[in-house]
This record gives C-alpha cells, structure tokens and sequence, in this order.
C-alpha cells in the first residue's frame, strides 16, 4: 500500500520528480480536461449553444466532477508523501487547508451543493465558482509557478504600495468632497459617493458620470490624475523589479558545496 501510494504521488505531484511516462500522460489529460472546462463555460453562456448542446455540456460537468473528485481524493491520501504533510490525520487536514487543495476544492463544491440547493440565484452564482478550475493549470505552468513566488517574495512592497494607493483615495475623496459638494450636492453627495471619482480619476479612466465642475475641483483632479499614473506604477516595478531577480537567479550559475567541509568545489 505504502508503495503505491508513493507510485501515484509521483504522478499526481509535478514537484515530486521528472514528468515522463504515466506522470506526463497524466498531467497532459489534466491540462486537457480543465482546458475543455474553461471553453465549456464561456460557450454555455451562449443561448444558442447552450440550447443546442446542453446534453453535451451537462455530460462533461459531470464526468469532469467525477474525474476532479477524484484526484482531490487521492491527493489528500497520497499528501503524507510530502515531509511537509508527514502525520497520517494532521498532515493531511493542514494539506486540506492549502491554497491548492482549497482550489481543488472549489473546483468540484458547486456542483454538489446545487444538487440540495433550490434558489435559482444561488446555483447561478455557485456556477460562476466553476472558473476555480482554470486556477488548477497553474500547477502545471512554470509560468504561473513563477508569477506566484515572484508575488511571494514581494507581498510586503505590493502591500505597501497597495496601502498607499487607499490612502491617497481617501484623501483626493475627502478634498473633492468638500470642494465639489456646494456645487453638485446629488452627485458629490459624500465622501464614500466621491471615492467613486477618486477610483475613475486615479485610474485614468474617466467615466464622465461624475466630473468636477469648479475650477478648484478641475486642477485638483488633474493633480489627482497625474498622482494616479505614478501611484499605479509602483506595483508594476515591484514586479518587474521581482521577476528581473528571480530570471537573473535562475541563470546564474549554481555553486557546489562540499556536503562535509562546505567549502566550495
């Protein structure tokens, strides 16, 4: 038992070795499968696809349910393979609670939960939780692998900056407020109504459903505007900076170390 739990982990797991044979085989049809999820769920919002191939399109949600139940399954017997998830029950509840398996989870919850559930509304939104699947196929890009350490490693600057962004629109909304409000009471009604134009000026995007009409309020959201480009920039050179970092690591050239004297060989 020991062993083929060990064999079906090195399937399943892409980290777990080289992908050739049953483990390739395997990892393609995945990829395949959840491909085929994605387009099923783009062209079954289409009415007259929806309508002409809703017997296919329930067929597959079910055998992909059945397939994705199943492989959560044996991911969480064959977990304790990873030294990580080592203890045989709190090994495999800590992997339970892992962003991956949260996701595999996600992947198939909807479908059973509508089977009980009578609301219309709650099974259409449930349905959206279906788009979990294609969050699946970044265990299998390094691509992907590689924007997640790359966020990783960086999460206290992306907070930073995020933090920043917030309190500068608290600020530009607060201001706004109080010059625009005298003039348009129903449109910069408050601060919370304001931060609507705080989002669309930063941004950039300028909707023109709120727009200041005093010339105090147009120099300030031209500032905020101006304010806005350079604010949004930081979380994109946080990341460049990140992934020039990680690229850069991965091309350098390893260094081996002696395992006993740790001198370098």
């Amino acid at each position: 038992m020991s062993h083929l739990r060990k064999s079906l982990y090195r399937v399943l797991e892409t980290s777990a070795g080289k992908r050739r044979g049953i483990s390739l085989a395997f990892n393609l049809l995945l990829i395949t499968i959840i491909t085929l999820n994605a387009i099923a769920i783009v062209l079954h919002t289409v009415p007259e696809y929806d309508r002409q191939f809703a017997v296919l399109f329930t067929d597959f949600e079910v055998f992909s349910v059945v397939f994705f139940t199943i492989e959560y399954i044996m991911r969480i017997w064959v977990c304790v393979e990873n030294e990580k998830y080592g203890h045989w029950f709190w090994g495999r509840l800590r992997y339970i609670f892992s962003t991956s398996a949260i996701i595999d989870f996600l992947a198939i919850f909807p479908f059973y939960f509508t089977l009980f559930a009578t609301d219309l509304a709650i099974v259409r939104i449930l349905r959206l939780f279906r788009i979990f699947r294609l969050f699946r196929i970044s265990r299998y890009s390094h691509a992907f692998r590689m924007i997640q350490t790359v966020v990783t490693e960086k999460k206290e600057e992306l907070i930073l900056s995020t933090m920043l962004v917030i309190f500068m629109l608290i600020i530009v909304s607060s201001v706004m407020y109080y010059v625009e409000h005298p003039a348009q009471p129903d449109k910069f009604s408050s601060i919370p109504a304001t931060m609507w134009w705080g989002v669309t000026a930063m941004t950039t995007v300028g909707y023109g459903d709120i727009h200041p009409i005093t010339p105090l309020g147009k120099l300030l959201g031209g500032v905020t505007a101006i304010i806005g480009i350079g604010l949004f920039a930081l979380p994109t050179g946080i990341l460049v900076s990140g992934f020039n970092e990680h690229i850069r690591d991965r091309k350098a050239p390893q260094r081996k170390v002696c395992p006993h004297c740790g001198k370098e060989i």
